[in-house]
């Protein structure tokens, strides 16, 4: 869940991203119906996520967990803001 006040945000956005560039395959973020890159800023602005919005990662590839975990782990600590 989205816990931070500004939701998740250009600079939010621009931390998943990063995260998620270190996986070898694609790691999702799922919102409702909507799946998209979590490598791609405007992707991840596209889900329109504010605060109490509901999202999940997911990865076809067990090798990124680590990955993945991190980026939920950001996501959990409010983006660190």
């Amino acid at each position: 869940m989205i816990t931070n006040e500004l939701g998740l945000h250009a600079r939010a956005a621009a931390k998943i991203a990063k995260l998620a560039m270190q996986a070898e395959e694609i790691i999702w973020i799922i919102k409702d119906s909507e799946k998209v890159d979590a490598s791609s800023i405007i992707d991840i602005l596209t889900l329109g996520c504010s605060k109490g919005t509901m999202i999940t990662f997911a990865t076809d590839n067990e090798p990124d967990l680590d990955v993945l975990n991190d980026i939920v782990i950001l996501v959990e600590k409010g983006f660190g803001e």
